[in-house]
């Protein structure tokens, strides 16, 4: 497992406690508390230290485990759930959306009997909170440290490529922005995106995000390495009449062709007016900048976006990709979604390729890119053209 990770188990059959945690230990958990039901885990939880993840049994007497989730929201951890139970796979799937929807960090799902790969697998990939950030969320940092950060060009991007899955070809990256913070170390987005909007700083934000990415791909295509580039673009930019002269004077700086950059909108935050949004995309497709639509099916009017934006590529969603093909119902939706784009004749990415199962999976449905852990993480600029030609030399094999 390669982490010394902290675990709880939950389940009132003391055989199947005792199992995993024999399980964990020999898989070098660092330390593994049995908990007989939800009763006994809150209590735990008040009087101890806080895991780092949780192995939770769904049908329990007394106190089930979806009670149990409700009472840990209001305790405010942030834990790493693993659901774990011998209902069918639509239980499962309904007790992990309901613990997401409660802002839960949820690792994977389980069936009984659990088999030691499955449960190294789940909690493999779980980064654990810093302990100052281990109860409540992440602190987001005050808008005049950002803006200071901004002034000092303290923001970098790292990069994930997307690969073709038809022959594994590396087609391009996606920038993703870090702050590189003199004292907290590398920060990630999640605690300065919404400070950026709120105060107003997103605009300044995102042309230091653009212009690095376009910097970085022309000095890729000098040393060889044709890359695509993909950035994400936020609301308050589109609404913004300016946004796209910004756009198209930095890929001019830069010398790099409006053809091979990607602006990826996510499609839960589309406005309900789509007025300013519409007349932006447009603009910028005119242009010939290509336009995705990020995390496809997670908004409320997916095929609306379909209709009104001029988009050329649709990422679907991680949650429809992983475990596409051991879930039915994950695998219909992905299977609907390449064939609407195909039918609308955009390229379809699968976001969250986290194992050989899904890569595999995406490969035979015919969806066009891939992206994820099982591909690569984000990386420095430094590392990508390594990882290129170590990925060139696996290529037989995630081939064959």
């Amino acid at each position: 497992m390669g982490k010394k990770l902290r675990v709880m188990v939950i389940d009132d059959d003391p055989l199947m406690g005792k199992l995993l945690k024999h399980q964990l230990l020999a898989l070098g958990s660092g330390e593994v508390t049995l908990a007989a039901g939800g009763r006994a885990a809150l209590h735990l939880l008040t009087t101890g230290p806080a895991p780092d993840a949780i192995l939770l049994d769904l049908n329990m007497p007394e106190m089930d485990g979806l009670e149990f989730l409700r009472h840990l929201v209001g305790r405010d951890l942030r834990i790493g759930i693993g659901l774990i139970s011998g209902e069918d796979e639509r239980m499962l799937q309904a007790a992990g959306q309901l613990a997401q929807a409660h802002g839960l960090p949820v690792l994977g799902r389980l069936r009984k009997p659990v088999h030691p790969a499955d449960l190294a697998a789940l909690l493999e990939d779980w980064q654990p909170p810093a302990p100052e950030q281990r109860n409540g969320a992440r602190v987001a940092f005050p808008a005049e440290a950002l803006r200071g950060a901004l002034e000092r060009a303290e923001l970098v991007n790292h990069y994930q490529p997307q690969v073709a899955l038809a022959d594994g070809r590396v087609t391009g990256v996606e920038a993703l922005v870090r702050w590189q913070h003199p004292e907290a170390g590398l920060v990630y987005p999640d605690r300065f995106l919404a400070v950026a909007e709120t105060a107003g700083l997103i605009g300044a934000l995102t042309s230091q995000v653009l212009a690095a990415a376009f910097a970085q791909a022309r000095q890729w295509r000098e040393a060889g390495l044709e890359l695509g580039m993909a950035v994400n673009v936020s609301m308050d930019n589109l609404a913004t009449p300016a946004f796209v002269d910004c756009v198209e004077g930095l890929a001019a700086a830069a010398g790099v062709a409006p053809a091979g950059i990607v602006l990826e909108v996510t499609e839960s935050r589309l406005m309900t007016d789509l007025r300013a949004p519409l007349e932006t995309l447009t603009r910028l497709r005119l242009k010939r900048f290509r336009l995705s639509i990020d995390d496809f099916g997670t908004g409320n009017s997916s095929l609306v976006q379909l209709r009104d934006l001029p988009f050329d590529e649709l990422k679907i969603d991680r949650g429809f990709v992983h475990r596409a093909d051991r879930e039915a119902r994950l695998g219909a939706i992905f299977d609907a979604n390449v064939a609407l784009a195909r039918q609308l004749g955009m390229q379809t990415v699968a976001e969250g390729v986290e194992d050989a199962a899904d890569w595999t999976f995406a490969r035979r449905r015919g969806c066009d890119l891939a992206q994820g852990y099982f591909i690569a993480r984000p990386m420095p600029a430094a590392q990508l053209p390594a990882w290129v030609a170590n990925w060139q030399a696996r290529l037989p094999e995630q081939l064959a």
